[in-house]
């Protein structure tokens, strides 16, 4: 039992003294008064406080104790689990260490399985012209392709080219844009499709500069505008880009799409 004697200047004082130094709280101790303080007059007659202060006794209730020694052993045993397992688990990996050269083999052939799976956006296009042609009973045709930056030019070939040429090109220029849009489909960019069969578009490009020509003198014989049939937007193109240096005429599209048409007109006092 713990036990300390203390005196200050009053009773409290005296008591907190005693704390401090038993390095208890007031509940945690017994305290006797032995002696009151006394301030006196004039500093006569002035007395000390005195106090006994014992620590009480803790009685710990025996299922606490073996509570308290049951949570000691058991995180002996974690903290002892835990190194075991670290130790295990140290020992497999220094006896199978990991295989650098392996692993990088793992990636490698997984990015050349990606991309051996990846859909090819231009033989996907093939495919389906090949598809349509065969619908067209065309069993001959041959595909070449050509690609310069964001323009992909597919050259057919067939005995029956005039099957996919169509009416003044509507069956090629139709088959062009079905083209474009199942090559973009996959396409990681924007892709421009030229679709030509042997050649029909540079063929069409002629003729279209001499019929240019022909217009534009039959416009300034009878003095008098001329208008062409509905045309494609890059064939009306055509007719405009060979008329563009001529002063005595004038080129301008009518209509709406898709039945836009192109117009000559002589200028007045050309």
């Amino acid at each position: 039992m713990k036990q300390l004697t203390q005196i200050g200047a009053t009773t409290q004082e005296a008591i907190s003294l005693a704390l401090q130094k038993l390095g208890k709280t007031r509940e945690q101790v017994d305290v006797e008064v032995l002696q009151k303080g006394k301030k006196g007059f004039l500093g006569f007659g002035a007395r000390s406080a005195e106090v006994r202060v014992t620590v009480k006794e803790v009685h710990v209730h025996p299922t606490t104790e073996v509570a308290e020694q049951v949570d000691t052993v058991t995180n002996q045993w974690n903290e002892q689990k835990v190194v075991e397992d670290v130790e295990i688990v140290s020992s497999r990996v220094s006896e199978q260490p990991m295989n650098i050269e392996a692993v990088q083999q793992d990636v490698i052939e997984a990015k050349k399985e990606e991309e051996d799976n990846t859909v090819n956006p231009i033989d996907e296009a093939k495919a389906y012209l090949v598809s349509i042609a065969e619908q067209l009973d065309i069993q001959d045709l041959e595909i070449e392709t050509t690609r310069e930056g964001k323009n992909v030019l597919f050259q057919l070939k067939s005995e029956k080219a005039a099957l996919l040429i169509g009416k003044r090109g509507q069956t090629l220029n139709s088959l062009q844009q079905l083209t474009q849009l199942v090559l973009n489909k996959t396409a990681k960019q924007f892709l421009m499709v030229k679709l030509d069969v042997e050649n029909y578009r540079e063929r069409r490009q002629v003729a279209l500069e001499q019929l240019a020509d022909r217009m534009a003198d039959k416009a300034l014989r009878l003095n008098q505008r001329v208008a062409f049939e509905p045309m494609q937007s890059y064939e009306r193109k055509i007719i405009h880009n060979q008329l563009a240096n001529r002063l005595d005429i004038e080129t301008y599209s009518e209509g709406t799409e898709p039945n836009r048409y192109l117009v000559i007109e002589p200028v007045k006092n050309a």
